[in-house]
């Protein structure tokens, strides 16, 4: 029986000839539908090691810095809704993160969660579908529901570093369910742009109450401190959004 691999497989050609492959950064024309063209590979800025969030010991394994390139990459596949990027993406991300130790269970990957309005608008959660991808690649045991926000915040862009915390005070919790899931694992917090790091900090409290083993953040890119003017982790840095929580 043909698998949905076999069969995207026997219809590549017929997708290429339809939607000839192009470069998300810059429109070259590709040898397939996922992947970016050499000139625009080489403009990725790559960071020299994970970097500590929050000042509270958790990693954070970036694979890109944001810049120009990665802005493009980030919005085709977020708000241009080119869903295929994922693979792509979780590539370079698996590409930063460390060995599993031998006889270690693999680490839980979690998303980010969105609010449910935010994910009808959007129609997926990025975070997610990174997770899924991360998954296929090895790098760990998806598992999506273990965080839930339940009321949507404003836009953090332009808020300090309290009014932020105020925002997201309980906004993002632990799903009661899963808590026992968490216990004792390692937890990998996946997104796709890591900004300000006030979000991230609402998931690791909440994962936090579970006792996992340990936790880690990935993400494709890391917003350096001044880029942009700042931003805050639910306003991708460039992007024009509705007001509402990611």
């Amino acid at each position: 029986m043909a698998t949905i691999a076999d069969l995207a497989e026997a219809l590549a050609p017929l997708v290429d000839f339809v939607y000839p492959p192009r470069c998300p950064c810059c429109g070259e024309a590709l040898a397939s539908q996922v992947g970016v063209c050499a000139a625009c590979w080489a403009l990725l800025d790559l960071p020299g090691g994970p970097l500590e969030e929050g000042g509270e010991g958790v990693p954070v394994y970036a694979a890109t810095l944001y810049n120009p390139t990665a802005r493009h990459l980030v919005l085709a596949f977020k708000h241009g809704r080119r869903t295929a990027l994922a693979r792509l993406l979780a590539q370079l991300i698996a590409a930063r993160l460390p060995l599993v130790p031998p006889g270690e269970a693999p680490p839980l990957l979690i998303p980010v969660p969105l609010h449910r309005w935010r994910l009808w608008q959007r129609g997926f959660n990025q975070a997610a579908l990174l997770a899924r991808e991360l998954a296929r690649l090895g790098k760990g045991e998806v598992l999506l529901d273990a965080l839930e926000r339940p009321r949507r915040t404003p836009r953090l862009g332009g808020l300090g570093r309290v009014a932020r915390a105020e925002a997201l005070d309980g906004a993002i919790r632990l799903a009661p369910r899963r808590a026992h899931r968490v216990a004792g694992r390692a937890v990998i917090l996946v997104d796709d742009v890591l900004t300000s790091g006030a979000t991230s900090r609402a998931c690791i409290a909440a994962l936090r109450a579970a006792g996992p083993a340990r936790i880690a953040v990935a993400c494709f890119a890391r917003v350096e401190a001044g880029v942009d003017g700042g931003f805050s982790q639910n306003t991708t840095p460039g992007a024009i959004k509705t007001p509402g929580a990611t």
